[in-house]
């Protein structure tokens, strides 16, 4: 998986074009999924309202374990957002890779930790946000200095170490997959390239353990999603809850 990313500079500034790409793909193919699971609702529902009305469910049952319906209702949008979003982005690039000229065009987004961070970034700001929007600044400046003053350096740092771990747990879970896959599609087709024959028998060899890591890797994909959903439920729980 040694391919470079395909940068261009703009405004003293860089760009990776495949994430460029990659995030604007998986935000259309969410926003695709959203739009024709809702065009015709339904009493009974099907089809696709069944999916998104299960998604809706889910998300909030993950709410309602965090906090109080009351407090966390309003947040059930953000959290469908994040699990699909997540989601696909986690699953695009396991069929398959686009590479040109040696640049890795087409992966997952989530397999950079440019994406995941800024993902982790933006929950992190947003229950800060909620927190003196609903608790007011304070309310919201106390809780750093409970339940003793001097914790609040470790509640500096913890803010930081939330950001970290949530970004960078759904990084390297995604990226070891595709790691992984790119060397069993190499086994298949470089491995052993030095006649048909053994270009044959690498194929061979790779594809079953490939198939099972590809079942795998959807598995942790989705594990991924939720888990990020959880974890932005609890820091948001944790800032906007009273009791906490």
């Amino acid at each position: 998986m040694g391919h470079e990313s395909p940068v261009v500079e703009f405004l003293g500034m860089s760009f990776n074009l495949s994430n460029v790409l990659m995030i604007t793909i998986s935000s259309l193919i969410v926003f695709l999924i959203a739009f024709v699971a809702t065009r015709n609702l339904a009493m009974k529902p099907t089809g696709m309202q069944n999916f998104i009305e299960w998604v809706v469910d889910f998300v909030k049952n993950i709410i309602n374990s965090t906090m109080d319906w009351q407090t966390g209702g309003r947040f059930i949008t953000l959290g469908m957002t994040l699990l699909m979003y997540i989601f696909v982005a986690n699953m695009i690039g396991l069929p398959f890779a686009v590479i040109v000229d040696h640049e890795l065009w087409w992966k997952s987004p989530t397999a950079d930790p440019v994406i995941t961070l800024t993902l982790a970034v933006m929950v992190v700001a947003l229950t800060h946000y909620y927190a003196i929007k609903m608790k007011g600044p304070k309310e919201y400046g106390k809780d750093f200095f409970k339940p003793l003053p001097f914790l609040f350096p470790l509640k500096i740092i913890e803010e930081f170490a939330n950001t970290l771990t949530l970004g960078l747990r759904l990084y390297g879970n995604i990226f070891a997959g595709e790691i992984l896959l790119g060397l069993l599609a190499g086994l298949a087709t470089n491995g052993y390239a030095q006649s048909a024959a053994s270009g044959i028998i690498g194929t061979i060899v790779a594809a079953a353990p490939m198939i099972v890591w590809q079942g795998f890797s959807i598995f942790v994909g989705a594990i991924q999603a939720f888990i990020f959903v959880m974890l932005t439920m609890v820091y948001m729980a944790h800032k906007v809850s009273h009791d906490h």
